[in-house]
């Protein structure tokens, strides 16, 4: 089953983040996107590009609906023609596998 199709799973109190040799696999499911370190953290970060202010805001309200709907919830950063957006999970302090479901469902909605 692609990334993509999968829903976020809930995940036990004492979870940690993925090991590297996992994240290392995952990534190459998600094209584009990169792993970053962000105060000690590792997040998952990808930067899309519109023609026009219209179409960025309707992709970030729309990478905001996907992030409802998994109950997993991004930095979204939007600019002219840009959005920014960034997945890790708060709670294991670094990447889950929800980051990179949603970074393939946000892939989805960009019509990658």
């Amino acid at each position: 089953m692609q990334l993509y199709q999968r829903q976020c799973t809930n995940y036990a109190a004492d979870a940690v983040p993925l090991p590297d040799s996992e994240s290392d696999r995952l990534i190459l499911e998600v094209p584009g996107w990169q792993i970053e370190l962000q105060g000690g953290v590792k997040q998952l970060v990808k930067q899309f590009s519109f023609p026009d202010y219209v179409q960025t805001m309707s992709f970030a309200l729309s990478v905001g609906e996907l992030a409802e709907a998994e109950d997993h919830h991004p930095e979204i950063l939007m600019k002219w023609g840009k959005v920014r957006v960034t997945w890790w999970t708060h709670a294991v302090n670094g990447l889950h596998i929800n980051d990179f479901i949603c970074a393939a469902k946000t892939d989805q909605l960009a019509g990658q």
